[in-house]
Formats: C-alpha cells, structure tokens, sequence
C-alpha cells in the first residue's frame, strides 16, 4: 500500500494515500488493533446527519463566516454541508475503520468524521484535499461549536432512534400482521392448551397465536418508548456540559435540524450536564430493547414446541421445511427458523448487559468513558432483531400450516375436560373422575356416561369444547 505523509500535534504520521481520512484516524487504527470491526454504518451516518445539522446551525448563525482568520465564503459552506450530507447518505463508509473498543468518549471515531468532512469539502471544490493546509478545516469548521463528548452521544442517539424507528418497527409490524393473519385463518380450529406443559383446557389454535400477536404488538409499543428515551441530544454542552466555545442557541438549533431531517422528534437535552455524563437514556433504550428481545425469543420457542414431531411430538403447526437437519439421521428435518431468532436474542439479552454495566460504572463526573461500546450493542441488537423479524416472517411464519387433525386429536383426550363439570358435581368429584379416566384410559365422557354422572344433555353441553373457549356465564 502506498502512504502519505500527514501532521498532527503529535508529529508525522503515514496515511494510506488516497484515504480521505488524516492523521487522527490513522493514530487510532494503530493504537486498537483489538476486534476488527469499526463502527456499524447506522452510526457513520449518524454522524454525518449530525455534522450536517452542526454546519446548519452554525451557518444560520452567522459563525462559519466568522471563524477567526479562516472564515469560510458561502461556497465552502455549501461544500462543507455537501460532504456531510455524503456521510450522512453512506458513500464514506469505507473510510471509517477505526475499531469499536477505542478511546471511550469516541473522539477518534468524531475526529475521523471530521477529517473525512473536510477532506471531501476541499476536493468538491477542486482543492487539493492531501494538502496540509486546510481551507475547509476538521476542528476550526466541521468541529465548530462541538466536542466529541456531546457530539458523539448526540450520534449514537440519533443512529439508534433512526435505526428502531426505520428498520425494527416496520419490522416488527410485518411479523405481527403475520401472526395476526395466522389467528384469523386458525380460528376455528380446536385444540388442548397446556400449562406447565401438562395438559389444560381446550382453545382454539387462533387464540393462541392472537396471544403470539398481541406480544409482538406490545413490542412495537416498547419500541416506541425506547425512541422516546434517546430523543434529548447532548449537542450544546461541549466538553463538560457548560457550552464552552459554541453559541446559546446551538444545542437547540442542532436538534431542530436533526428532528427535520430524520423525521423524529429530538430535541435538545434538559439539562447538559446530565447529557453529556450519563447514558441513562441509552440503558432505558436498551432495557426496553431486551423485553422485545425476550418475547421474541419466547414466540419463536412456542411456535419450535408446536412443530415438534412429526410422530412422536406436538406437531400441531407444519413448520416449513427449510434444510436438512441430520448429518446423520436421512429426512430429519429441524425449526431452524425458531432456533435462529432464539440465538440472535440471547445475543441481545447479552448485549443488554454491556449497555447496563457501561451506563453503571462508565460515567463518572461529566464523562462517560463507555460510548462506543453502548452504541455498537445498542445498534447491533437493533439489527439483530430488525433482521431475525423478518426472517422468521419470510421463512416461517408465511409458510406455517395448522395441523387441524392434531390439534382436534388431543382435545377430546384430554383429563382436563374435566374442569367444565365442575359447577355441576363439584371439584373433589371431578378430580375423581380425572384420577379414574387416568387409569383405566378412559375418555371424561366415556366415564361419566358409564357412572351416569350427569344427564347426557347436560354431559354434552358441558363437555363442548368450543363452549369452553369462551367465557359461560
């Protein structure tokens, strides 16, 4: 690879040479050769959207124009906004290959924005970008008015509330529309419930997956708080919360112009101090982030237990055959669907853990030393779960069949069909009967028409299995 000279603070420093990044980023690629992966796109573009925002506010404000001896001309304003809007739109991505586990309020990953900013600024205006004077320049123009300490959580606020708000949700809508429609179609179908996985009374096999429904529909309300809990961004505070070095109405400028371009409400934080040294907000969204997680998980394993079989298990819904399970066993076929999702949510939960011990113990006084880390759990959990919907959707749900046979097989089986006698003989008669039927291998209604419990109208109104799965007064 070739290289090129740069200069930073700290001396000279070799670049690749026609990377549009500097000297700052190339630092930070050899100090944390730790994991290989850099920064998630949603937060590059993050990035970008905030630069934008700042070069807005700042423009409006008067202040590029002014900038001590290197004021800008409306030109180079332009230039500097088109290059963050280059960022913003994903045409830089592959100039940001600084590592996740990097310094802890993300400065490398902010100044590696910055540089690649102005870089780009410079070439659009026909300059030499490898020149080591900076017409448009990374700290004086694209940093103006910031610090990496509120301008890097404003970032991974804004990725993550984009993230759930354009990718999860919809989603997350998708999934339950296909359960919902799942309901509709099963609804006349009858089967045994279980509790304790013990048999329990009848229901229709659409209730059970209105059930599956009504989960994922509370998801998408969880969904919801968790944008509503990154929606106040630190832009404003700068390096301690005080807003030293940026104007008064800057923080409030910055979220405005955030909230037109993404469509979601941001606004400024309350109180800087508090925004610039806790992630609280974050935590929140990762823990509403883990309940969605948690019921994902819990539908998939559901619908993995009503599949079981085909012989010797439940099998009351056909799942898709999708691949071949065994290397071993010929014609065995696995709920990979189900086992898929069940792990990309254990991955989540443990995210989620990463995000809690950060936000506990990585702040102190005005800094949380944890960021990059919290925004790459976050956001990967978001695209975790984003992508496992959709997949269970495509290559499950859609193809799933009800196994009406089954389903009805067990309902008439069941000893629990007792529990509809009870207003009639009484609870310690039914359980007899349970007990009885139990071991002899009889039906409840085989039973009780031999011992004449009941009349047979009242036996046969009582043992109706779509009655019991409604309320009777």
């Amino acid at each position: 690879m070739e290289f090129r000279t740069e200069h930073d603070s700290m001396g000279d420093v070799q670049v690749p040479a026609k990377a549009y990044y500097g000297a700052q980023t190339q630092r930070a690629v050899e100090n944390f050769p730790i994991s290989g992966w850099p920064l998630l796109p949603e937060l590059i573009r993050a990035l970008g959207v905030v630069k934008y925002a700042a070069a807005v506010a700042n423009r409006d404000l008067g202040k590029l124009e002014k900038t001590g001896k290197n004021p800008l001309n409306p030109k180079q304003i332009e230039a500097l906004l088109a290059a963050a809007k280059e960022v913003a739109a994903g045409k830089f991505d592959q100039e940001f290959p600084i590592d996740v586990f990097q310094t802890g309020s993300g400065t490398s990953s902010n100044m590696n924005a910055n540089e690649v900013i102005s870089n780009r600024a410079i070439e659009m205006l026909g300059g030499d970008r490898f020149s080591e004077k900076k017409p448009i320049h990374p700290n004086d123009h694209v940093n103006m008015g910031q610090s990496t300490n509120d301008m890097f959580p404003t970032a991974i606020h804004v990725a993550v509330g984009m993230s759930i708000r354009n990718d999860m949700i919809p989603a997350l809508g998708r999934l339950h529309k296909s359960l919902a429609d799942k309901a509709r179609q099963w609804d006349r179908v009858m089967k045994i419930g279980r509790t304790h996985l013990a048999d329990a009374t009848p229901l229709r096999l659409g209730q059970e997956f209105g059930g599956f429904a009504r989960q994922i529909e509370l998801s998408i309300e969880r969904a919801e708080r968790a944008v509503a809990a990154v929606c106040e961004l630190a832009a404003g505070g700068t390096a301690v919360g005080t807003g030293i070095n940026t104007h008064p109405e800057f923080g409030r400028r910055v979220a405005a112009e955030i909230a037109k371009e993404t469509g979601i409400p941001f606004v400024e934080a309350a109180n800087h101090f508090e925004a610039n040294a806790q992630r609280d907000g974050l935590v929140e969204c990762s823990g509403q982030l883990r309940a969605i997680a948690s019921t994902l998980f819990n539908v998939a394993n559901n619908i993995r237990w009503l599949g079981s079989g085909p012989r010797c298990g439940f099998f009351e819904v056909q799942l898709p055959d999708r691949q071949p399970g065994s290397s071993i066993m010929p014609g065995k076929v696995n709920p990979v669907m189900c086992e898929s999702m069940m792990q990309a949510m254990a991955w989540v939960m443990g995210n989620d853990q990463t995000v809690a011990l950060s936000g506990a113990a990585g702040g102190q006084f005005q800094l949380n030393i944890m960021m990059p880390v919290m925004g790459h759990a976050v956001l990967q959990s978001i695209r975790l779960m984003a992508s496992s919907a959709r997949a269970f959707v495509d290559f499950c749900v859609l193809e799933m069949e009800a196994n009406e046979v089954a389903c009805e097989a067990s309902v008439e089986k069941s000893l629990s069909m007792v529990t509809s006698l009870n207003p009639l003989i009484g609870y310690d008669k039914a359980a007899a009967l349970a007990k009885e039927a139990f071991k002899t291998g009889k039906t409840i209604r085989s039973l009780c028409r031999e011992q004449q419990v009941v009349s047979d109208a009242d036996l046969e109104k009582a043992l109706d299995p779509w009655r019991m799965t409604e309320p009777q007064g």
